[in-house]
C-alpha cells in the first residue's frame, strides 16, 4: 500500500505543478503581451511576442497535454470513477480552455510576425496587429474563467 500512495502522491504533486505551470505561464504571458501592445512599440511588441510564443511552446503544449494524462492516472490510483460531476464538469471547462488556446498561440505567432515585419518596415503596428490582438484579448477571458473554475473544482471536489 505505501508503493501506491507514494506513486499517488508523486503523481499528485506533477499534476499539481503541471497546474501551476500552465496556469502561471498563461497569466504571465497575457500580462506581459497586453502591456508592450499598449505600448504600441513594435520593437518592443516583437521581443515580447517572440517571448511569449516560446514559452506557450515549452510550457502551455506540453502541460496542456500533462494536465488530463496526469488527472486521468490520478482518478485511477484513487478508484475514482470519472463520472462525478466535479470531474465531468473539470473536463468540460479544460476543454473550453484549450479550445480558446489553439487559436491563440496562432494569434500570438501571427501577432509576433506583424510586429516583426513593423520594425523590419520601420512602422507602426498596423491594422492587421489590433485584429488579432482584439480576439486574442476575447479568447483570454473564457480560458481564464475556465481554469478559474477547474482549480475551484479539484480543491472543493462538490459533489
Amino acid at each position: 500500500m505505501s508503493g501506491h500512495l507514494n506513486e499517488y502522491t508523486i503523481v499528485l504533486w506533477l499534476h499539481i505543478l503541471s497546474s501551476t505551470l500552465l496556469f502561471g505561464t498563461g497569466i504571465g504571458s497575457a500580462f506581459y503581451l497586453l502591456l508592450s501592445s499598449l505600448g504600441r512599440d513594435p520593437r518592443v511588441v516583437a521581443v515580447v511576442a517572440g517571448h511569449v510564443v516560446t514559452a506557450d511552446w515549452l510550457f502551455t503544449a506540453t502541460t496542456i497535454v500533462f494536465q488530463p494524462a496526469s488527472g486521468f492516472y490520478l482518478l485511477h490510483l484513487a478508484g475514482m470513477p470519472l463520472q462525478m460531476r466535479w470531474i465531468v464538469w473539470s473536463l468540460v471547462l479544460y476543454a473550453l480552455a484549450t479550445a480558446c488556446w489553439l487559436p491563440v498561440i496562432w494569434l500570438q505567432m501571427r501577432m509576433r510576425d506583424i510586429a516583426r515585419a513593423a520594425v523590419r518596415d520601420g512602422g507602426a503596428l498596423p491594422p492587421a496587429y489590433w485584429r488579432c490582438f482584439r480576439v486574442w484579448v476575447a479568447l483570454g477571458f473564457p480560458a481564464l474563467f475556465a481554469f478559474l473554475a477547474i482549480f475551484y473544482l479539484m480543491v472543493a471536489k462538490p459533489v
